[in-house]
Order: structure tokens, then sequence, then C-alpha cells
């Protein structure tokens, strides 16, 4: 699936999102962890900004991270629903809520590009936006399956299968995957030893 520079940004910012869930997976201590929440205040929103290079973020507050925060709840919905018209009922409110004014800008560097989100939004009114139309392009191209969750017990991260098959199983293949294939291994040499 061919996905444009932006959208896979916006993508990749929702995803980490949904990972900074405190009902997230139960490594202990881990950002996202299971009662550790991966935003637990505004200089962790703050990195978050920054890590995902979120342009035109002014100041931040309390109100800010309580938003995003709702907001987070609500992309979970989305990847957690199985029904494809409960996904888009969603999205479209997300999207309305938000103000989308889709205009075309070139920034920082970058060359021409869609914003989705209002001059002056807030952060959470930005992420709504370009968030919910990267997921509704998704929807409308018949690729909602490629929103998952991470199918190694216990983990349940968040992520967007982009393979060519559809056939990602794991939020990444080197920890969850790897973990896996290498309980399978013993325990088939335990097998085999028996």
């Amino acid at each position: 699936m061919l996905i444009n520079h932006d959208t896979g940004c916006a993508l990749n910012a929702v995803v980490d999102l949904l990972n900074s869930s405190p009902a997230g997976p139960p490594d202990a201590g881990a950002p996202g962890a299971a009662g550790n929440d991966g935003l637990p205040d505004v200089a962790a929103l703050r990195a978050f900004v920054e890590r995902h290079d979120i342009s035109g973020v002014g100041q931040l507050d309390e109100g800010d991270l309580r938003a995003v925060r709702e907001l987070r709840a609500r992309f979970a919905r989305v990847f957690d629903t199985e029904a494809t018209a409960e996904a888009a009922e969603l999205l479209n409110a997300l999207v309305a809520e938000a103000g989308t004014t889709p205009r075309l800008t070139d920034h920082d560097g970058y060359d021409w590009h869609v914003h989705y989100f209002a001059p002056g939004a807030s952060l959470a009114e930005h992420l709504a936006a370009d968030g919910g139309m990267a997921l509704t392009f998704l929807l409308v191209a018949g690729e909602r399956e490629r929103l998952r969750r991470c199918g190694a017990p216990g983990c349940g991260r968040a992520f967007v299968d982009l393979s060519r098959n559809r056939s990602r199983r794991y939020c990444d293949g080197r920890t969850c995957g790897n973990r896996l294939h290498v309980a399978a291994y013993r325990a088939r040499r335990r097998g085999a030893a028996d």
C-alpha cells in the first residue's frame, strides 16, 4: 500500500499516542505499560510533539494534556471496533469536531503538503484532524484491517500493518515476535527431548 509522507507521519503519531495509554502492555515500568501513562505530564506531551515534529504547536498546558488523553481514547475506539460503519462514524465525528480545514503549505524545508487542521488549532484538534484524516484514508481504501493490535499474549500495542501481504502480527518483530518464536522453538525442543 502506498502511503505518502504526511499520512505516514500522522499514522505514526496516532500509534505512538495509542501506545502511551496506561491501559497498554503489561511491561512493568515501560511508558504505556499497564498503569504507567506514557503522557504523565505536560513535559511528556511536549516531548511527544517534538518526537513527531508536529508543527505550529505553541505553549502547552494541563488542558492540552487532558484533551490529548481524551483523543487517545477516541482513537483507541477506532482501532478496536470491528465494524467499519462504526469506525467511519467515529472518524467523521473526530474530523468534524476538529474543524478540519484542508490547506496546502510548504514549511520548515518540506515541499508542498496538506494540513487538515485549522490555523491556530489546539494540539488535540491538530492530532484529531491529521490523524483522523490519515485513518480515514485507510478506511476509504478498504484497508481498515491494517489497524491492528499486537498478537503477542499480554501486549496489545497498536500498530498499522503496512506489509505488502497484510501479514504482520506483532508490534515489533524484534521483541514480541522474536520472543514468541524463541518460546515456540524451545517448546518444540522440549517436546523432541521427551
